[in-house]
């Protein structure tokens, strides 16, 4: 009776502990499984590798931006890897940077902003007044819909802050062009010979481990590569000088360093190029090349603004004509058309919206910003519309600054139309751009209405966002925004 007993006991505890081990095994099987598949979708996840180039104009490179128009390569400087690229994805004829200046510029790519509603409109700014914890980045975006995903910044980043606030993993801190050699004097036009020139290779080396690692963990990555090319000082490799040496120099490209240095900065595209399809994620990782504005207009020492560097473009950098603003634009990826074009007018305030729709996400709503998405182009669905809170591109120039045009303008592209709006006398000029890419037939009189539509448009939308407003002697630069006391 006890033997019975005792044996209907441990066949009782038997039975349970066999029980709850059975839910274990089950619950842990679930689990793992899931977190298989957890780990499979976040590495489906694309890759994406912005390439900010410094100061390389539309027609600084040897792909031809815009099919009908000749001069839109350069007629001496070389990149075959960049005409690789290009023949793989979509090249933009029309794509702007958001300023004709660099930190502009480079904070409109992270925010989606435009400067003149982030009222950062030039280089020197006190910062202090942007929200770079609280806005939402490239990087921050991205975690938002995959936590998974690993980023990093290697280069110039030239803006306040320090990457990390925004989002970066992984960073060289808070670098400027000092960082990437630059002397402010008449040396920065004088070639130099130097392994490393503008830090190009070893930053491109950064890279490659980080894309390593990144497979390594089998998670998707961002990762933006700002060069310090090809902004001055002018270096290069001596194979590279050596090769252009002998090349005849082209009509408005003349420049042996300058060549030299475009070529090294290319073939550090080509190694990156050669190490994604090493590691098998050539079919699910975009790549986006840019510039973070227009070339200067001449080398040495910009001064001729009439053979411009730029040509057919007018101007350079540091204005809002098309020869600061306008840049080479290419993308490749998965879904993305071989060796296709696209004329639609885009801007680096485009960008963050643009990756959050090739990253696949539906829900994550942007406030405040200016760009729109451009991925239904990019992928081919024949919509050929980005839809902006407001329907145009802006640029806003308020201030003197010394260089260049020397007088505070602001601007807006509009469909086929551009008008340039003068501060210091409201003096109008207003182009077609289909027709007159080199600005030089004022239609202000032929076109009133048109004239009336854009200007309206500006102004109206620079009292929205409340952007700095020009006043003589105001140079905008160090004193916080908040002292200033200038806005529309």
């Amino acid at each position: 009776m006890i033997n019975f007993k005792l044996k209907e006991r441990i066949s009782l505890n038997f039975a349970i502990k066999f029980f709850f081990i059975s839910i274990i095994l089950i619950l842990f099987s679930c689990n793992s499984s899931n977190h298989s598949k957890d780990k499979e979708a976040n590495y489906s996840s694309p890759n994406f590798i912005l390439i900010l180039a410094d100061d390389q104009g539309w027609n600084g490179t040897s792909v031809k931006m815009m099919y009908n128009e000749s001069g839109s390569k350069s007629d001496y400087f070389e990149t075959p890897n960049l005409e690789l690229l290009s023949q793989r994805g979509m090249r933009f004829s029309d794509a702007y940077s958001s300023a004709p200046v660099c930190a502009p510029s480079r904070y409109s790519i992270q925010f989606g902003k435009t400067p003149a509603r982030l009222s950062l409109i030039r280089v020197g700014m006190n910062t202090d007044h942007i929200d770079h914890e609280g806005f939402v980045s490239i990087p921050k975006a991205l975690k938002k819909i995959n936590k998974q995903y690993r980023t990093a910044h290697f280069g110039k980043w030239g803006m306040g802050s320090n990457p990390s606030i925004l989002g970066y993993d992984e960073s060289d801190g808070p670098t400027k062009n000092k960082d990437g050699n630059f002397d402010n004097d008449k040396s920065q036009w004088e070639h130099v010979l130097k392994n490393d020139p503008k830090n190009i290779f070893s930053l491109t080396n950064k890279a490659v481990e980080f894309i390593r690692s990144s497979k390594k963990e089998k998670r998707p990555f961002f990762l933006q590569i700002s060069h310090y090319a090809v902004h001055s000082n002018i270096e290069s490799k001596e194979k590279s000088y050596d090769l252009f040496s002998d090349k005849p120099k082209g009509l408005h490209h003349k420049n042996l360093g300058f060549a030299a240095m475009t070529y090294d900065l290319d073939e550090s595209l080509g190694i990156l190029l050669k190490k994604i399809k090493e590691f098998g994620l050539q079919d699910n990782t975009y790549i986006i090349y840019m510039s973070d504005n227009g070339s200067v207009p001449n080398i040495p020492g910009a001064k001729n603004y009439e053979k411009s560097y730029n040509y057919p473009l007018s101007r350079g950098k540091w204005d809002a004509f098309e020869g600061g603003i306008r840049v080479p634009l290419i993308i490749a990826g998965p879904g993305i058309k071989n060796g296709s074009e696209s004329s639609t007018p885009v801007s680096g305030s485009d960008l963050l919206p643009t990756i959050i729709d090739l990253a696949g996400s539906k829900t994550i709503k942007l406030k405040e910003i200016d760009g729109g998405s451009f991925a239904s182009i990019l992928l081919n669905k024949n919509n050929e519309n980005i839809n902006r809170p407001v329907d145009a591109i802006f640029f806003h120039v308020p201030y003197k600054n010394g260089i260049a045009l020397k007088r505070p303008h602001s601007a807006i592209r509009k469909d086929d139309y551009k008008l340039i709006k003068f501060q210091d006398d409201k003096s109008l000029l207003l182009f077609d751009l289909v027709n007159d890419k080199m600005e030089q037939f004022n239609l202000a009189n032929q076109k009133p209405e048109k004239l009336k539509e854009l200007e309206e448009l500006l102004d109206n939308y620079l009292v929205e966002v409340n952007a700095p407003k020009w006043q003589d002697g105001i140079t905008w630069k160090n004193t916080p925004l908040k002292d200033i006391n200038s806005s529309y």
